[in-house]
């Protein structure tokens, strides 16, 4: 069997027997049922090598089903029960633990408890990747630009406030579930964003980060308790997002912009789940930056080519974001959409009150911007200026090939 379906498939099955576990042991065990959980992938590995399995997730999970009567016995030999199972189920009782509706419950409790207020903001997203959808340390510093040391000491402070405040292993309800919520879908955000546009140098896209978030989206989704419209809204900006990744990169992994993006490589299954969920989006009183998002994202998609971009359109509904949620890269793209309308003025007026110190590892493109700005007012020499600046800050080398190409052509 090949390792990048062995990864796929444990990466996969992690988080539903990380879950399913927690729900049946607790989070005061979380450390123990990881390590367990890790000790049966690579048990796995060493088997499979011997003879790969027909049905290697029906393989996994027969396997997670014996490691949890060993937990049992491990519990039980040290007097440490859980309260609501005295004895060593059967394993017809463990069977039924280990149904899809109960897994897939296990694992929303899962996500609502790495998004918990009481642990730091800083430490959910890493908690969340760990915990819900099996990446290592290191893989979570990769994606996060972070040193691995930082990651674990990142998780080891989020095991011990699970543990310390002895948050609840459910999903919140009443007045706590929305903000909740909230939380939930920044992260799940944060995750397809950095999938979506990595910070890694050697790699625009992480394919399986966006697939991780639409896959926890989704889960959300199937819960009465957990998809009002907005989780529509997201799920609908990313499968718009995702179906746009096929002509991002060449055969080369360098970038290709919207303009020059081959259209016809656009996923139409995507767009149409997009829509779909687009429709049960705006069924809602009021819109999210995620509505938004979509909005804009659809606009995109709606074109035929890219002269056909509906410019107005796009602006307006940035302006609506700004409303409701004031960012700088949110002025920084309408200075970029009233660049394309052809209004430099316009342009420059919103540049001047963007802070690039808040674009943080982003503000190369604020320099990009201030380029495409002197490159329709003609003045060269500035323009160049400029994509030098946001060459010395970019780190993927794919934009870096981008910016140089882009030089090169002023320069000719």
């Amino acid at each position: 069997m090949e390792p990048k379906l062995i990864d796929h498939l444990f990466r996969h099955q992690h988080g539903k027997m990380v879950s399913i576990l927690t729900r049946i042991f607790g989070l005061a065990h979380l450390e123990t049922i990881e390590d367990a959980v890790q000790d049966t992938f690579m048990q796995a590995m060493q088997v499979w090598r011997q003879q790969p399995p027909e049905n290697p997730e029906a393989w996994l999970t027969q396997a997670a089903k014996n490691r949890t009567i060993d937990l049992f016995r491990k519990f039980n030999a040290e007097k440490k029960r859980i309260a609501y199972v005295q004895n060593s189920p059967s394993p017809s009782v463990i069977s039924d633990l280990f149904l899809e509706t109960e897994i897939e419950d296990a694992q929303l409790r899962m996500i609502f408890t790495a998004c918990h207020p009481l642990l730091n903001p800083r430490d959910q997203i890493a908690f969340a990747l760990k915990t819900i959808s099996g990446f290592s340390s290191k893989e979570i510093a990769s994606a996060l630009l972070l040193k691995e040391e930082t990651i674990k000491k990142s998780l080891s402070r989020a095991r011990k406030t699970v543990r310390q405040e002895e948050i609840a292993f459910a999903i919140p309800i009443g007045a706590e579930l929305p903000e909740r919520l909230d939380r939930v879908l920044k992260i799940v955000y944060l995750i397809f964003n950095e999938g979506f546009h990595s910070n890694k140098k050697d790699m625009l896209i992480r394919k399986e980060l966006c697939g991780e978030a639409i896959r926890l989206c989704k889960m959300l989704l199937k819960n009465d308790l957990t998809n009002p419209p907005k989780v529509y809204a997201l799920f609908a900006l990313m499968c718009f997002h995702s179906a746009r990744m096929p002509s991002r990169v060449d055969e080369n992994n360098e970038l290709v912009d919207l303009k020059n993006q081959d259209r016809s490589l656009w996923y139409l299954p995507l767009m149409t789940l997009g829509n779909r969920a687009m429709m049960r989006a705006v069924e809602a009183e009021t819109f999210s930056t995620y509505h938004y998002e979509a909005a804009i994202a659809a606009e995109h998609l709606k074109a035929t080519t890219f002269e056909k971009t509906d410019w107005d359109k796009i602006l307006d509904w940035y302006e609506k974001l700004l409303e409701i949620q004031p960012s700088d890269l949110t002025q920084l793209n309408i200075a970029m959409v009233h660049l394309q309308r052809n209004d430099a003025d316009a342009a420059l007026a919103v540049l001047k009150v963007v802070n690039p110190d808040e674009l943080a590892q982003r503000t190369y493109l604020y320099h990009g911007a201030y380029a495409e700005y002197f490159a329709k007012k003609e003045n060269l020499k500035k323009a160049i200026e400029c994509i030098n600046k946001a060459l010395d800050l970019v780190a993927n080398e794919s934009e870096r090939q981008f910016l140089l190409k882009k030089r090169e052509t002023l320069l000719r």
